[in-house]
């Protein structure tokens, strides 16, 4: 405790009230302690919005770019399959036999 500063705050008479009757009915030796306690509090709950706040941030980024590669992977897939599609065509044309055609259900 040696490396504590003290500090003046200023508050108005009715938060100073409701300050030391929080004092008087719980765990707190003093004023000091319940203003320490409060303060690690609002910082710890500021840290974890913040941290919220980017995950948000990284997943909205995130989900871009998911669909910038998925809208690529489709495009492949699409041309995969017109290319397939021309093969199977061909295999059909280039027999030159007169049996009957065989029928490709693609999906």
């Amino acid at each position: 405790m040696a490396n504590n500063k003290k500090i003046l705050i200023s508050l108005p008479e009715y938060l100073l009230d409701e300050l030391d009757e929080f004092v008087n009915i719980n765990t707190f030796k003093n004023r000091s302690q319940l203003i320490r306690e409060a303060i690690i509090s609002y910082i710890k709950e500021r840290k974890r919005i913040e941290m919220i706040e980017a995950m948000k941030n990284g997943y909205v980024e995130m989900g871009k770019i998911n669909i910038e590669l998925a809208e690529c992977g489709i495009t492949l897939e699409c041309e995969e399959l017109a290319e397939y599609e021309a093969s199977l065509a061909e295999s059909d044309n280039s027999n030159g036999s007169t049996c009957e055609k065989r029928r490709y259900i693609l999906c």
